[in-house]
Formats: structure tokens, sequence, C-alpha cells
């Protein structure tokens, strides 16, 4: 059964950093765009980054591009999100994802993905 666990997020402060992790189990990532969204506090829901297969290509939002950072190992069959400069308004629940229905970074999220339960990232002082 496939399940995507998110961890590393907390409390940080405003310039500080997190790293994301996404542990991917009853599915093997190697064939997969992967990605993460986050999704605040009465906001919608709002893609961060996306990475195709092998890694060979990255694309993020531009609120986030040169901050984050998304990378892969399928070896491990996890894939993390790098976050430096952490902003307030950053702070969201961050989710991973996989596509199951698509193969591309032209969205960088969309409802035909597959994501967990979300991990809580706080930017505050």
């Amino acid at each position: 059964q496939l399940q995507l666990v998110e961890s590393g997020g907390g409390l940080v402060q405003p310039g500080g950093s997190l790293r994301l992790s996404c542990a991917v189990s009853g599915f093997p990532l190697d064939d997969y765009f992967l990605g993460w969204f986050r999704q605040a506090p009465g906001k919608g829901r709002e893609g961060v980054a996306c990475i195709s297969r092998r890694g060979s290509d990255t694309k993020y939002a531009d609120f986030v591009t040169g901050r984050f950072t998304i990378s892969r190992d399928d070896a491990k069959n996890t894939f993390y999100l790098q976050m430096k400069s952490l902003k307030p308004e950053d702070a969201a629940l961050y989710y991973c994802t996989i596509q199951l229905a698509r193969s591309d970074c032209d969205r960088l999220w969309s409802q035909d993905d597959y994501w967990g339960k979300g991990t809580q990232v706080a930017v505050s002082s």
C-alpha cells in the first residue's frame, strides 16, 4: 500500500532553515515525478516545488526560488525539501506528493497527485 510520510517540520526563526523529508513505502519512486505543496490556515493550496525522474529537472514557485531546493534519493525511497531563509509567510502545512496520473512539472501540484498527511512549519521570532 502506497504511503507517504512527511517529517522535519517545526518552529524556526525568520531566516532559519529546515529540511523536510518524505519517506515513501509500498511503491518505488524511480519512475515518478515528485513534489511539495503547502497550505496555510485560511488559504488555498500552493504548489512549492517539483522534481522529475532521476532529478534531471526541477521547478519552483516564484515565492521560493533561490531559497528552497527539492531533491530525491531513489535508493532510500525518500525525497526532500531543503528550506533556507524562511519567512513568516512560509508558515504552513507542507505536503509531499507523488504524481501517479501524470509526469510533468507544468503544474507544481494537482488534485490528481497522491500526498501524505503533512508536516507543520512555523516561522516566528
